[in-house]
């Protein structure tokens, strides 16, 4: 049966919490007539049996009312007797009496009680996997887990059977190839009718890397595990105990994706590609998570969040991998629903990419922001029908415009970053042009130069806190190396968001130029544009505009100064600059 050492254990402390989210909760079931119980899962020539894929419906083989068992969990969870395995299923039975109750008295009591012997694990010699010897030590490997668990059903009048095979647990990295001894232990049960599978080694706790601290951590996943669920980390000896029609091969087994039982729990129903192994596609690796419910993702691509590109999407989340070197690179992948986001991020996938090449036509910025590209997170945020509607905007000539609907209350600005650029994050700052009206807002983008940028867009609505976050992020893409935009004008505070600037754009002027101005500023009694020390009164058009023609031929600056009237004094709003030879 080999050693049954190489595991992964997962699971919580004695007191059972079934979080309602995790779980579908499945209508409960009927009381099964008693039948003479078969011996191999297929006697009925497949009746048995479960369709494989997955269906994407319930993790359990069988309809449970998790929220009925709750009492009885609680109660089995305390029993303390260690006279004999015979008298522990005695009094567990005493509040058990369907054979779903007594199984899961069963289950629950293992998963509470035995603690995973790392010693054992580390010398053989150490250890005992007879169920009496579980039952008084406390401790065992996974082999006495399952061995435990058969005799406590078979003493309580339910078929059990223990099962040998291979498994994707302590130690496993993606593309591992199973051969020789199989390295772990579990169990199937007969139950209303049909064969069902469970895992009480990994029901019951977690160990860490090295195998040798063990942590309560109850799992309910591994009870009663949907067999097309299960397949993905538990790799039968006899294929007929996969419960599956097709069957698995294991060649089949060791190529899939291993979905660990955190995807299941954040409420995470699919992933493509399902391979744990992924061939990069011109330097590029695409995966899709769907979600049954709005859910936030991290990643790490050989252990930094650099060089993937990843979007949102109401049902789940697409990644872009872009590794910077050939090889063999590691994939993490994180999520935690977007409800509880005080909760921290669980690992449920783990891919290894094979690159061949490097895409060299994409660089993501470092202070690229994840998510890319509007989402419902960015709608959250504030900001609705945002366009561009994708996260990469190409632009030939330097130039573009982003718009949207903020909503009330909505403070925002936007920053711009290359890892190529020596310009100061000031001036970079002020490559970007904000306007509003109402509740519509633009961003208009002049890039500097050529290459990849990170547009940020930080947004704060004022009844929450002073603090802006990141609501919205693009990449900039401009290949054009003959791109060389100006800044636009200093913007001081007295500018409003329904302040509009027609003209001129350009922050810098060119000198000895006559300049066209035109500007909307409601409310305003009076504009003027100032150069050296001379002062132009501008005009208010018809239309709403104020305008007016400066000369650049007296200064080094060009201001626009507003008057409200009440008191004649003048205050800055704009400021340009004199180009200079």
């Amino acid at each position: 049966m080999g050693t049954k050492d190489h595991h992964y254990i997962k699971a919580k402390i004695c007191t059972v919490n079934i979080s309602s989210h995790l779980w579908l909760k499945i209508q409960g079931f009927h009381e099964e007539e008693k039948s003479s119980l078969p011996d191999e899962p297929d006697l009925y020539g497949g009746q048995n049996l479960y369709a494989y894929p997955w269906d994407k419906s319930s993790l359990k083989s069988m309809p449970i009312d998790l929220q009925q068992l709750k009492k009885l969990d609680a109660y089995a969870s305390k029993v303390n007797v260690t006279s004999s395995v015979k008298d522990l299923v005695s009094v567990l039975l005493q509040e058990a009496h369907s054979d779903l109750e007594k199984l899961r008295a069963i289950w629950i009591w293992i998963c509470c009680h035995i603690e995973y012997d790392v010693k054992g694990y580390h010398d053989k010699t150490s250890r005992s996997c007879k169920p009496i010897d579980v039952l008084q030590s406390r401790k065992s490997v996974c082999a006495g887990y399952a061995g435990l668990f058969q005799q406590m059903c078979s003493i309580a009048g339910i078929q059990c059977k223990e099962l040998s095979g291979y498994s994707k647990g302590l130690g496993y990295k993606p593309g591992h190839v199973f051969q020789g001894d199989t390295d772990h232990a579990w169990n199937a049960v007969f139950l209303h009718g049909r064969w069902h599978l469970l895992d009480s080694t990994w029901g019951s706790g977690i160990v860490d890397d090295s195998c040798t601290k063990f942590t309560f951590r109850y799992d309910e996943f591994y009870f009663l595990t949907h067999p097309a669920l299960f397949i993905t980390d538990h790799f039968p000896e006899d294929h007929e105990w996969q419960l599956l029609k097709p069957h698995l091969t294991l060649q089949q087994f060791e190529r899939n994706i291993r979905f660990r039982a955190e995807f299941y729990a954040q409420g995470l129903v699919a992933a493509t590609p399902a391979t744990t192994v992924i061939q990069t596609e011109n330097g590029k690796a695409t995966i899709f998570i769907e979600s049954r419910s709005p859910t936030l993702f991290l990643f790490k691509l050989n252990e930094t969040e650099e060089n993937c590109l990843m979007t949102l999407q109401r049902n789940g989340m697409t990644l872009k991998a872009y590794p910077q070197q050939t090889g063999t690179h590691s994939l993490q992948i994180y999520s935690k629903l977007f409800k509880d986001m005080k909760e921290s991020y669980s690992h449920v996938l783990e891919y290894s990419l094979m690159c061949n090449s490097v895409d060299k036509s994409i660089c993501l910025p470092k202070g690229l922001i994840q998510p890319v590209g509007p989402s419902w997170l960015s709608e959250q945020a504030g900001i609705l029908k945002a366009l561009p509607s994708g996260p990469i905007i190409y632009t030939d000539d330097g130039r573009c415009v982003i718009t949207f609907t903020r909503t009330k209350d909505l403070h925002f600005f936007a920053t711009l970053q290359s890892d190529n650029s020596r310009i100061p994050e000031d001036m970079m700052r002020r490559h970007v042009w904000k306007a509003c009206q109402g509740n519509q807002a633009e961003l208009k983008v002049h890039l500097p130069h050529a290459g990849h940028f990170a547009l940020l867009i930080w947004a704060n609505k004022t009844s929450e806190s002073d603090t802006h976050k990141c609501a919205l992020s693009y990449l900039l893409s401009c290949p054009n190396k003959s791109v060389m935009w100006p800044v636009f004008p200093q913007r001081f505070a007295n500018w409003e968001d329904d302040y509009e600037l027609v003209a001129p754009l350009a922050g810098i002027l060119p000198a000895n130029c006559q300049v066209q101005f035109k500007l909307k500023l409601p409310g305003i009694a009076q504009a003027n544009v100032e150069c050296g020390g001379k002062i132009l009164p501008l005009t208010l058009s018809r239309a709403g505009f104020w305008e007016g023609v400066c000369s650049t031929s007296s200064g080094k600056k060009v201001g626009v100064t507003i008057s409200t009237g009440a008191d004649n004094s003048l205050w800055s709003l704009l400021e340009y600059q004199v180009e200079t030879h």
